[in-house]
């Protein structure tokens, strides 16, 4: 049965849809079965791994609003064992069309329902904002993943955020975790990241991963070329970055058998560079149906990168 995973901020711009893009990514290429739902009227998760949002006869919005087969509205993608189902600007008008459905909260989770036990991991990218199409996503999760952006107005969106987190497990989701927290977009050049770094982990203890995304252009650089930065540039420290955070990911919510692969791959790379990582990096599915040449690593670019403080050049 697939965990179910909302990625959620009410804040936008912190890092989220690059998240679950990429940890989404490395969990495929280990061989996990992911299905990506993208819950953004905007649909960044969709083109940022190579679909088209504009070319597509069911989405999200035909999931929630029309109570469409989800089975239909699932696409293969160019990567292998990735899976979604995208959104465009339909999406915009579903919260109010879920206004007057019956048990409105839970049509998200009905239809989920229908696909779990076909997945080992079911992410989904929220909206940045409070309204139903979020709260459908947290009532539907096992857990809530919140991306955080190492700066200090990041912090003050968290008490509205956790209100929510609250508010959805004592009324709707009783079941419902905050599964961990993501360090997104920092700089460790300044004093304020490291700040913010030692709230968060003060705050929320072992709920905050070890691995810290670090600001770089290559990952803002990906989604424009239909890529996850762990295929667009495996070298980049952001990217880097994310393989280590996918690792991570998999041994806090993987099965057993994930944690003592990952033990014995760990034996044998000691004093290795980039231990573990190597088995993150996914493979071209070449029956999906976006172009195959978007996950071909031969074909990676390797345009210079442009240096932003904190950054280094890939």
């Amino acid at each position: 049965m697939g965990a179910i995973f909302s990625f959620f901020n009410q804040k936008g711009g912190v890092g989220k849809t690059t998240s679950v893009i990429n940890i989404a990514t490395v969990l495929s290429g280990r061989g996990k079965k992911v299905l990506l739902i993208d819950l953004d009227a905007q649909g960044n998760t969709t083109s940022g791994i190579g679909l088209d949002k504009n070319n597509s006869e069911f989405t999200a919005y035909q999931l929630l609003v029309d109570n469409s087969d989800p089975i239909s509205a699932i696409k293969e993608t160019s990567i292998k064992n990735l899976y979604a189902i995208t959104a465009n600007s339909d999406l915009a008008g579903a919260e109010i069309q879920l206004i007057n459905q019956e048990k409105r909260e839970f049509v998200l989770k009905t239809q989920l329902e229908k696909v779990k036990n076909d997945y080992d991991f079911i992410f989904l990218d929220c909206p940045p904002s409070l309204g139903l199409i979020s709260i459908n996503a947290l009532t539907a999760s096992n857990y809530v993943i919140i991306p955080l952006q190492c700066e200090y107005y990041a912090l003050e969106g968290l008490v509205s955020l956790l209100k929510t987190y609250e508010l959805v497990k004592k009324g709707l989701n009783t079941d419902l975790m905050i599964g961990g927290v993501v360090l997104t977009m920092a700089n460790f050049q300044t004093n304020l990241t490291k700040q913010v770094i030692d709230e968060v982990r003060e705050f929320f203890k072992e709920k905050v991963f070890n691995s810290v995304i670090p600001r770089s252009v290559k990952l803002s650089e990906a989604p424009s070329f239909g890529k996850p930065a762990v295929i667009y540039d495996t070298h980049n420290r952001g990217s880097q970055a994310y393989m280590e955070l996918g690792v991570e990911f998999l041994k806090w919510f993987g099965t057993e058998d994930d944690r003592i692969r990952l033990a014995q791959e760990q034996k044998m790379t000691d004093g290795a560079e980039n231990p573990v990582l190597e088995g993150s990096i996914p493979q071209s599915n070449e029956s999906g149906n976006a172009n195959p040449e978007n996950t071909d690593l031969a074909n990676v670019n390797n345009h210079s990168e442009n240096v932003v403080p904190g950054d280094e050049k890939a």
